[in-house]
């Protein structure tokens, strides 16, 4: 079973872009972030008519996640548990029937920005505040999936750089949300419960981004981050046969700023 994520930066803006990548890449189950766009005007026959089933969970003009899956999905739920007040549509989830059932969450982790501080901490209310403390909700449901000892993944946009060697110039990042400290570590406290980080288990070394800014000609500088993950239970773990990247796809006509990152589980 190949299953991809995709931040696409607005569905509308990748009207033929992804759809092209789907005919190329031909995965199975596709996890996208940032469709930017209300469930009814999703444009789902798109996608249907490629043999996909297609969920979402839109919000107009931002955020906004969606899975696409051409194996049944069961049992699916929208929002991050543990704050009803939250709006924000960042967070799904479903059971995918392949030969045995496989639980995804996909996701697309507050930027942050800007990072307001009071006293070395973050300000209530503020975008950084927000971040830290879905990342603590974020922390309470990957403790109860993990509980559960059956495959499932995490996976989408975590807006975390986690390490040096995951951004072409750290040293631009270190005031940034993406790479403070409190961020970094709260997305260790998650991976310390059990999770495997798949790109990371196949593959070592600096270079490998799946983010380049619009601005300042950054793709062909190859000046990027890693910030789209996929994070796996014990039990997803022991399935796992690849994992990659397909930087490509950011120099194709009409490119999100954000590339396709896919594993491929024994599934």
């Amino acid at each position: 079973m190949k299953i991809a994520t995709f931040n696409i930066n607005g569905i509308k803006a990748r009207a033929e872009a992804l759809p092209r990548w789907l005919d190329d890449a031909q995965p199975d189950v596709v996890q996208l972030q940032e469709i930017k766009s209300v469930d009814e005007a999703f444009p789902r026959a798109l996608f249907e008519e490629r043999g996909y089933n297609v969920e979402t969970h839109g919000q107009k003009g931002f955020n906004g996640v969606a899975i696409l899956s051409k194996l049944p999905l069961e049992d699916v739920t929208r929002g991050l548990p543990g704050d009803d007040s939250d709006e924000q549509a960042r967070w799904i989830e479903a059971t995918v029937l392949g030969k045995r059932a496989l639980r995804i969450c996909g996701l697309y982790l507050p930027n942050g920005n800007p990072v307001e501080l009071e006293n070395g901490k973050p300000v209530p209310g503020g975008k950084y505040d927000y971040k830290l403390k879905w990342m603590e909700r974020l922390h309470a449901r990957a403790a109860e999936l993990i509980a559960s000892e059956e495959p499932v993944l995490m996976a989408g946009d975590y807006n975390i750089i986690p390490q040096v060697e995951d951004a072409k110039r750290p040293e631009a990042w270190r005031e940034d949300a993406l790479f403070r400290p409190e961020s970094r570590a709260a997305f260790r406290r998650i991976l310390n419960l059990g999770y495997t980080e798949a790109f990371r288990a196949r593959t070592q070394g600096a270079g490998h981004y799946s983010f380049w800014d619009y601005q300042a000609g950054a793709w062909n500088k190859n000046d990027g981050i890693r910030i789209d993950h996929f994070l796996l239970t014990p039990q997803a773990a022991d399935l796992m046969r690849d994992c990659r990247i397909d930087a490509e796809i950011r120099g194709h006509e009409k490119p999100s700023d954000h590339v396709p990152v896919w594993i491929e589980l024994d599934l």
